[in-house]
């Protein structure tokens, strides 16, 4: 049987805070409502997440359902974009998103560039795929971190896929080994599917 690891890019969040601490807006809680009832019958094995609170909080009700606590991995937080811990607006992320996903290595002075997220990432992805061969994992992420993990695998999670993802979002990935499957889209079947 194949691995699979579902992609839960959290729930809306406050605009302003840290980026570790900030938690969910009244939309973010009852979107992750919604999250919990979309996988309650997927049979979910397990449920990891980033450390950060929003994450933690989007899957937090889907690991009670099946009985576990979330399992929290350093090394899935989000990209660190600048040597802040405070959320940069949109204005601000939009040409740093651009300049990283033309190349991997730019980073701003106590930044994290693409190349160096993926590579934590997708080492604890690795992990998961062995330590829970032919089970059903739940992570719980952040856009920019999801989309280096799925492009790791398919070069066609690019900025643009970033860019139509929504808060939260739900992606199912199957894997034979280490090797990835498929990709469907649960929160939103009709945005189609990239294989």
């Amino acid at each position: 049987m194949n691995t699979f690891i579902y992609m839960v890019r959290h729930g809306d969040s406050p605009k302003e805070g840290n980026e570790r601490t900030r938690g969910l807006s009244e939309k973010g809680h009852l979107d992750a409502q919604k999250v919990t009832e979309i996988l309650k019958d997927e049979e979910i094995d397990a449920v990891v997440s980033s450390p950060y609170i929003r994450s933690i909080l989007t899957v937090e009700q889907l690991a009670q359902q099946i009985g576990q606590d979330v399992l929290v991995f350093e090394d899935l937080r989000e990209r660190k974009f600048t040597s802040e811990d405070k959320r940069i607006s949109d204005n601000e992320l939009d040409p740093l998103l651009e300049k990283s996903f033309s190349g991997p290595n730019f980073a701003l002075e106590g930044g994290e560039s693409n190349a160096d997220c993926q590579k934590r990432a997708v080492k604890v992805l690795k992990e998961l795929l062995n330590n829970y061969k032919s089970k059903k994992v739940v992570v719980g992420t952040h856009g920019a971190v999801m989309t280096l993990m799925m492009r790791y695998y398919n070069s066609d999670y690019d900025l643009n896929f970033l860019y139509s993802t929504s808060k939260p979002d739900i992606y199912r990935m199957e894997f034979n080994d280490q090797e990835l499957v498929s990709v469907h889209r649960l929160w939103a079947a009709n945005k189609g599917v990239i294989q």
